[in-house]
């Protein structure tokens, strides 16, 4: 695994801090899933980074190592239904904010990636743009919510292969807008997206 510019530990030292971030925004189907992760303090690994910037063993491997060293993370997730009736901006908070309520321990500030949030508890907040190739728990949480949602991606795909979503992963690829167009929407697609007119530039790795 290349190395790369490390990362920051944390914004506010001499406290517990989560690193909060999402995956699947970009999506025409499937759920938005979220993490947050609390490292601890002795936490360091040369190799994390935006999961946007790994290939998918690198994101299982860091997967494994995540899980091994946090002191507390969880995943929240929000249905296509849920997006449909809150926006994805929103919903992507939501799922944040079940992963936060799922933590085994409470944290006294979150790091959130983007510039978007709403208050959860009475727990300070801060958000990052691009806070993911930034710090380390953000980092970490982005590359948890992406590898739970890949894997709950493939099990879609066991369901209906014809959408491709085991290599699109739900993404707007020209498989799969050439499936919508072929075989229509599933309850699994997001109806408030434009299927498939729209979408067609999002910028995304699959």
């Amino acid at each position: 695994m290349k190395k790369h510019n490390p990362l920051q530990f944390c914004m506010r030292s001499g406290c517990i801090e989560v690193g909060c971030d999402e995956a699947g925004r970009g999506c025409l189907a499937g759920p938005v899933f979220a993490a947050a992760v609390i490292l601890p303090d002795h936490f360091r690994c040369d190799w994390l980074n935006d999961s946007k910037q790994l290939t998918e063993k690198q994101r299982d491997a860091l997967r494994i190592i995540i899980e091994e060293n946090a002191l507390s993370y969880a995943v929240g997730t929000c249905s296509p239904e849920e997006i449909d009736q809150m926006n994805i901006l929103w919903a992507s908070v939501e799922a944040m904010q079940r992963a936060l309520a799922k933590l085994s321990m409470m944290p006294e500030h979150v790091l959130v990636d983007g510039n978007r949030f709403r208050p959860y508890r009475d727990i300070p907040y801060t958000c990052v743009i691009k806070g993911d190739a930034k710090y380390m728990s953000i980092a970490a949480a982005s590359i948890l919510a992406k590898t739970y949602r890949d894997e709950h991606m493939k099990q879609l795909h066991e369901q209906l292969p014809q959408y491709h979503w085991a290599s699109n992963k739900g993404y707007p690829t020209e498989k799969h807008r050439e499936a919508i167009k072929e075989h229509g929407i599933t309850s699994f697609h997001r109806r408030s997206f434009a299927l498939p007119e729209r979408q067609l530039t999002i910028d995304f790795k699959v």
